[in-house]
């Protein structure tokens, strides 16, 4: 997530260079075979391009809603992980004798939260994160999960036990829900804690399974690819038309323009079709890029800051000394 005001506008032209520069070698060679060469024949009507050009905009349209949807969705689940999180902490510190009971909930929560963000930054096929200017783009941020192994993390809040069985299992957020499950029903037994709170800390954990249970549709099952796809085909197929529409409309101003663009007003398709081509080409690489919200891109919801922000609450409602205060980001982009 962006952490200042906006990206710049530089910043935003280098990120879509790759494009950028095949439009501008095409754009150049349609008009030079056209006024050049003389292949008059090289052009289509306006109203071709502008109807297919009508399309494009509705199906980019179409995806940018969707895909910040996506986004957004993410954003609300997180929030919610973060409210019932402090929920978790405050019952767990309330209602519980023991505690070091109370300690062992709210860290095994921790684990929890660990192993659900690491999982939830795994690669899958068909995220963009790996894409020659996402790539390039990460080198003005890190994603903690990529630089830190999760066995050296989740080692912090469980014991070597505990460790062990989550780091074998397949699914290791939901193993720390199991033993957080467990260990509900131990206290309940020993009677540290009473069976209304028991019950309450379980409908708690339910919630967390939900959440995760929609955190894990929105990385496992990408924007709809039919949708992804015939989007990018008729873009490519707008670059490609969309000179040929603007050299017939201004071969016609030819014969009304005097001075020295009189005869040469064709050769201004070359930065009209290139900032139009571009504007379409641009607007599908952002949806592209915003419809994974987990895979470590620069647009990402930060998950990694949200646990960071839970586990100073949570550790501070221990009242624990020496936990490190939540600081301004150093880095544009926060994760």
């Amino acid at each position: 997530m962006l952490a200042g005001r906006s990206y710049k506008f530089a910043e935003f032209v280098l990120w879509t260079r790759r494009p950028l520069y095949a439009l501008i070698a095409f754009n150049a060679a349609v008009v030079v075979l056209y006024q050049v060469v003389g292949l008059k024949w090289l052009t289509i009507p306006w109203g071709v391009a502008f109807m297919l050009g009508t399309t494009v905009a509705l199906m980019a349209g179409f995806k940018s809603t969707q895909t910040y949807n996506r986004t957004w969705e993410a954003q609300q689940i997180w929030a919610s992980i973060a409210g019932m999180s402090r929920l978790w902490g405050t019952v767990s510190r309330d209602f519980l004798s023991d505690g070091k009971e109370s300690q062992r909930l709210i860290y095994r929560h921790l684990a929890w939260l660990t192993a659900l963000r690491y999982q939830m930054r795994d690669s899958k096929a068909w995220e963009t994160a790996k894409k020659a200017s996402n790539a390039e783009y990460l080198k003005n941020y890190g994603v903690p999960e990529k630089e830190r192994a999760l066995e050296v993390e989740i080692a912090k809040y469980v014991s070597p036990e505990e460790k062990s069985r989550i780091l074998i299992a397949n699914g290791k957020a939901t193993q720390v829900l199991g033993l957080q499950s467990e260990a509900l029903k131990a206290t309940l037994d020993s009677g540290v804690i009473p069976a209304n709170v028991f019950f309450e800390l379980q409908k708690i954990l339910k919630e967390f399974q939900d959440l995760q249970a929609k955190s894990e549709r929105i990385k496992n099952y990408p924007y709809p690819r039919q949708y992804a796809v015939i989007n990018a085909i008729f873009v490519r197929i707008l670059c490609f038309l969309l000179p040929l529409g603007i050299i017939s409309e201004l071969e016609r101003l030819n014969q009304l323009v005097e001075g020295v663009m009189a005869g040469h007003m064709v050769w201004l398709a070359i930065p009209l079709g290139v900032l139009i081509s571009w504007m379409y080409a641009a607007l599908d690489q952002v949806g592209e890029s915003s419809a994974n919200p987990f895979e470590g891109g620069a647009n990402d919801v930060p998950i990694s800051q949200i646990c960071n922000s839970i586990e100073i609450d949570l550790r501070q409602l221990l009242g624990e000394s020496g936990v490190p205060l939540s600081s301004s980001p150093s880095r544009p982009i926060v994760m």
